[in-house]
């Protein structure tokens, strides 16, 4: 799907249907119009669609249909436009493009603005183009973000790719991009670093909207920096402060409700208590699970949440739809039912419980009852996407062995905190007592060791750190190679031989998850394409993760997704402290700490 296919070029067959001078190729009859461009619910509406677009919205559409026309009665049911995700990574989901499709259009989804800067973390722009190419098979609306920042903290991390304003100049005029992906690099926005105003000033070349990501709690002198710089929107708002701040600032809030980022309840406050319009307001997932998306939804998962925390319904769907189109500059196009834009249309019985009954997307019934009506195409994945973990050899307990200052019986240690369902951590700085020269994990403390090998070079460069609030009170140890967002090897525990254990069965397996308790695999995920996703439907992958969660809850973890915690250990561009293959990164300073003081 090019975006110069995507605008309507003739609308003459459209007018010929509305006169009643063309039958329709189909007609939807008797709903209640979600008119999300006034604010009203419209009684006994019928729509006519031509193609893929929509001719006729009104009161009765008789005039238009004829002996081919396919009519769907809607019974008094909520005529709702697709839902669309407004800033999203396919790759947390560990599917590849097709199925995430498969996973989230059933429920109602039928465009989504995806950032598919993991996988170029991993290959680079050849990566990006991938999911670029498969973008434009599938039967709804997917737009690509040319990724800004891989790697994305310069110097504090070795990326597996780097991509370059020159490659930002290229990528922007390819069929299917829509704008520059999540400005991760704050500092550099705010320092005016040479090669991030260039990519940002490439993506205003073109058009494109620029993705933001700030996410630090300062709302001083760096966030006006910050916001001068040109990003349009932000994700990273976790109170309702933040997303007064960005929305006062002429960017878009974006509230996020993913698998393990649950930012809506406290920044809709800045609609519900303070009272500030909400069409500067987008609701996104940003990173969703394969088990979130398989079990309890997507965006219509996003939209219940926000109504339950007192968005009123049709400012909810507004978020869904209306505001990320207009935000991206598509509204002519999409995200709202009316004539000239696109025939995506979702027929529920309830907005408060959204549950998608009937998915249309481009004229064509794509689903039922949560089930496909049609074929997707096959994920066609090449071979050397499937080759991405390289270490030199096998590692051993000793490479996972934290020693100690000679001669101490204590020691002062940074260490990264967790904070459940948030991805910021805390930088904590905990003494640990030294057992025979080194430091260890300690149940009774909560602390687990940490570590980040390096696999995409072939170095098998290990760094070593420590994590607080895991809850492990096992022998055990998790890795993964789904790693924000330079994705190498990470892997947490509290045993020596298990995490050597842990991360020699990656690199076997090509990349996945894996736990290991008292030497023995109980959890397994594998993740061929780029070590970070798998070419299988949403329903095996989240069967196969379940067996990851199980896993830690198994070795003492009860928090409600260590998954998506522990990959973003790594990510060194989210406050407080995080690790990378260079050392212990504190992203407030953005400088090296040292891990034991």
């Amino acid at each position: 799907m090019s975006l110069d296919h995507f605008i309507l070029k003739d609308a003459r067959p459209l007018v010929d249907c509305a006169m009643g001078r063309k039958p329709a190729d189909m007609v939807i009859r008797k709903g209640i119009w979600v008119c999300v461009q006034s604010g009203e619910f419209i009684p006994d509406t019928d729509i006519a669609v031509v193609g893929d677009r929509i001719a006729y919205v009104g009161p009765d559409a008789s005039h238009t249909v004829g002996p081919q026309t396919q009519v769907i009665e809607a019974n008094g049911r909520y005529l709702v436009p697709g839902l669309l995700d407004g800033h999203m990574h396919v790759e947390s989901g560990n599917l590849t493009v097709t199925e995430f499709v498969r996973a989230v259009t059933p429920r109602g989804t039928t465009g989504m603005f995806i950032d598919p800067h993991e996988i170029a973390n991993v290959f680079g722009l050849k990566g990006v183009r991938l999911m670029v190419d498969e973008a434009a098979q599938q039967p709804v609306h997917v737009f690509t973000q040319v990724p800004s920042c891989v790697p994305s903290a310069p110097g504090m991390e070795t990326p597996g790719a780097a991509i370059t304003p020159e490659d930002v100049e290229t990528a922007v005029q390819w069929p299917g991009i829509i704008g520059l992906g999540e400005v991760m690099n704050f500092p550099g926005v705010f320092n005016s670093d040479e090669k991030m105003h260039a990519e940002m000033s490439a993506a205003r070349a073109a058009g494109k909207v620029i993705g933001g990501h700030y996410p630090t709690p300062d709302l001083g002198l760096a966030f006006h920096g910050y916001a001068a710089g040109g990003p349009s929107d932000d994700h990273e708002g976790t109170r309702k402060e933040d997303a007064a701040a960005r929305v006062r600032q002429g960017m878009k809030s974006m509230m996020r409700y993913g698998s393990a980022w649950h930012d809506v309840a406290e920044q809709s406050k800045a609609v519900t208590e303070m009272g500030l319009d909400p069409r500067n307001f987008i609701l996104c997932t940003d990173d969703s699970h394969s088990a979130t998306l398989t079990y309890e939804g997507h965006m219509d998962r996003a939209v219940r949440h926000a109504i339950a925390n007192g968005i009123p319904a049709m400012t909810a769907v507004q978020m869904a739809t209306i505001n990320t189109a207009e935000h991206f500059g598509v509204s002519r196009e999409m995200g709202m039912i009316a004539p000239g834009r696109y025939a995506d249309v979702v027929l529920t019985r309830d907005l408060v419980n959204f549950q998608a009954e009937v998915v249309i997307a481009q004229g064509r019934v794509l689903a039922e009852q949560g089930q496909w009506v049609v074929e997707l195409p096959p994920s066609c994945v090449p071979d050397w996407a499937l080759h991405s973990v390289h270490l030199p050899r096998k590692l051993n307990a000793a490479d996972f062995r934290l020693t100690s200052p000679t001669g101490r019986a204590c020691v002062t240690a940074n260490v990264i905190g967790v904070i459940e369902n948030q991805a910021p951590t805390r930088h904590l700085r905990l003494d640990l007592p030294v057992q025979d020269g080194e430091v260890r994990a300690s149940f009774e403390k909560n602390v687990a060791k940490l570590a980040l090998v390096e696999r995409h070079h072939g170095t098998g460069r290990v760094q070593l750190g420590l994590v607080h609030g895991l809850g492990f009170d096992q022998k055990c140890a998790v890795a993964t190679t789904m790693a924000h967002d330079s994705h190498h090897l990470i892997v947490v525990g509290t045993d020596d031989e298990c995490m050597a254990a842990a991360v020699n069965a990656l690199a076997e397996w090509g990349g996945g998850q894996v736990v290991v308790r008292s030497g023995e695999v109980i959890g397994k995920l594998l993740l061929p394409v780029g070590g970070i996703m798998s070419a299988e439907p949403a329903g095996q992958v989240a069967a196969a993760a379940a067996t990851v969660l199980e896993g830690y809850r198994a070795c003492g973890c009860t928090l409600n997704n260590p998954n998506m915690q522990v990959s973003l250990l790594g990510l060194v561009v989210i406050p407080e402290l995080r690790i990378s293959d260079l050392g212990l990164v504190d992203v407030t300073q953005f400088g090296f700490v040292p891990v034991l003081e």
